[in-house]
């Protein structure tokens, strides 16, 4: 049985709905908290079968507000592609990805945005990444892949919302496995956030059968291109 060391940067955003996914195939996951009291990041020996680094809420990585592990991380994912170990970068994390991979990172502000990707790559996934599949965004800076990275889905404005690093190393912008709940939670738990969260909370709700519809083909996708 494989274990996954996921990478935690805020109380409120966990894996989410990936959770049942990943149990349902009997892959383990092992939670870091490196922002709580004696939390620690992941020790390079424990990088044996993939790592997870999620989002971050109002931290980012582009110099305005980093996430103050960033240098760490950065270090721990290059040692990860360097080994060939699965990685799976989510919102902040794919930020952190793109840094290490040799890529870098654009500042913008913190957004709280609900919109949809578009697959550029009728290959991504293995084939099985929808044609569309609901984006959440909630984050600040934006992650700009390296030139040799596949961008597997633009957003509506043309950015990369899903790019692949090497042969196992996936970047998604959003979280594809986000409940309302874990946006609820982060506004909650930072004194910075969106101007005026619950319109998009309320079209968060709406789309929560969407997303869960989404995440089947795109869980057993990314189950098979990290070779998990």
């Amino acid at each position: 049985m494989k274990t996954l060391a996921v990478i935690q940067h805020t109380s409120a955003e966990y894996l989410g709905l990936i959770e049942d996914h990943l149990e349902g195939r009997r892959i383990r996951f092992r939670y870091s908290r490196p922002f709580t009291a004696g939390g620690r990041l992941p020790t390079p020996e424990a990088l044996t079968d993939g790592l997870v680094l999620l989002g971050g809420g109002p931290w980012g990585s582009a110099g305005v507000r980093d996430v103050p592990t960033l240098v760490q991380e950065v270090a721990l994912t290059r040692l990860a592609l360097e080994k060939g170990v699965p990685v799976l970068a989510i919102g902040l994390g794919a930020q952190i990805l793109a840094i290490a991979a040799g890529g870098s990172v654009s500042a913008t502000d913190l957004v709280f945005d609900v919109g949809e990707s578009e697959r550029v790559d009728p290959t991504a996934l293995e084939g099985y990444l929808p044609e569309r599949y609901p984006l959440i965004l909630y984050g600040r800076d934006r992650p700009e892949p390296p030139a040799d990275a596949r961008v597997l889905a633009r957003d509506s404005a043309g950015y990369p919302a899903l790019f692949q690093v090497g042969a196992n190393a996936l970047g998604f912008t959003g979280h594809p496995g986000v409940k309302p709940a874990i946006i609820e939670d982060l506004v909650m738990e930072f004194e910075e956030g969106p101007a005026e969260p619950a319109p998009h909370l309320a079209e968060l709700r709406s789309l929560q059968r969407s997303i869960e519809d989404a995440l089947v083909p795109i869980m057993t996708g990314v189950v098979k291109a990290l070779r998990l």
